[in-house]
């Protein structure tokens, strides 16, 4: 007996949304047993007065987003383009975009 395509198309599309839904029920596992992980490494980063996330390596106007300006990504000339491809991921912070006068 030879099975259609599509039935097995179907069979294995089934299995990956078993295989999804475990996933997700690990991951909600996880989650409710790190709770004290969690409060251990707020109370850390309370202690030690970090300010944000680095969410980025390549420059330092990539890793601290808080603390860039607009010229920055172009210290090197004034017309020069962007060499860190983070750069286009990630634009300036709100507080230096918005026209002056305007509040949040």
């Amino acid at each position: 007996m030879a099975l259609r395509r599509s039935t097995i198309f179907l069979g294995i599309t089934g299995l990956f949304v078993l295989i999804l839904g475990g996933l997700f029920l690990h991951a909600s596992g996880k989650v409710g047993a790190s709770g004290s992980l969690f409060a251990r490494k707020t109370a850390l980063v309370r202690q030690l007065e970090l300010t944000d996330l680095c969410l980025f390596t390549e420059a330092s106007y990539t890793r601290h987003l808080s603390m860039t300006d607009l010229s920055t990504p172009f210290q090197n000339a004034p017309m020069s383009l962007e060499h860190f491809p983070t750069g286009a991921l990630v634009g300036p912070p709100p507080h230096l975009v918005r026209k002056h006068g305007q509040r949040d």
